[in-house]
């Protein structure tokens, strides 16, 4: 199960349910993916297909939504 917890633009946020303990969260577009850490700091674990400027845009959406991203996490697993 991978549960979307945000939209913007062509962008899907979403958790992987059945991956690493780590605050992490995950991107997807028509483009590409990446993941990124929230613990101990937003910062780009992997990605496939997005442009730097992709990137910067999606860490951006991250940090400015870090908070509810992080209480979707404790929601989902039970943390």
């Amino acid at each position: 199960m991978s549960p979307t917890i945000y939209r913007s633009g062509p962008y899907r946020f979403f958790f992987n349910s059945r991956e690493e303990s780590r605050v992490h969260v995950h991107v997807a577009s028509s483009d590409g993916v990446a993941k990124f850490w929230l613990d101990p700091i937003v910062a780009l674990a992997t990605c496939h297909g997005l442009s730097r400027s992709e990137l910067r845009e999606i860490e951006e959406t991250v940090k400015e939504h870090e908070n509810e991203f992080r209480e979707a996490w404790r929601r989902h697993f039970g943390q």
